[in-house]
């Protein structure tokens, strides 16, 4: 796999609100970083976007990735 395309947040990675696998981060400044699950993650994105220094990755695209063609 291209190391590009891998994802960057894994399965060990978890919400620091509820403990769920987090699909997006959060790195605000040099020294911050939080960790949403997917549910998480749309709650708090907005108000994240407008701070300063933010970097966010969200990966929450892979749920819908690894559901199964044929449940649709």
């Amino acid at each position: 796999m291209n190391a590009t395309l891998a994802p960057e947040l894994n399965a060990a990675d978890r919400c620091d609100r509820c403990g769920a696998q987090a699909f997006v981060r959060a790195r605000i400044g040099d020294d911050l970083e939080l960790h949403f699950c997917a549910h998480h993650g749309r709650e708090h994105l907005d108000k994240l976007r407008n701070l300063q220094d933010v970097q966010i990755t969200d990966e929450s695209h892979r749920l819908r990735e690894d559901e199964d063609p044929a449940a649709r």
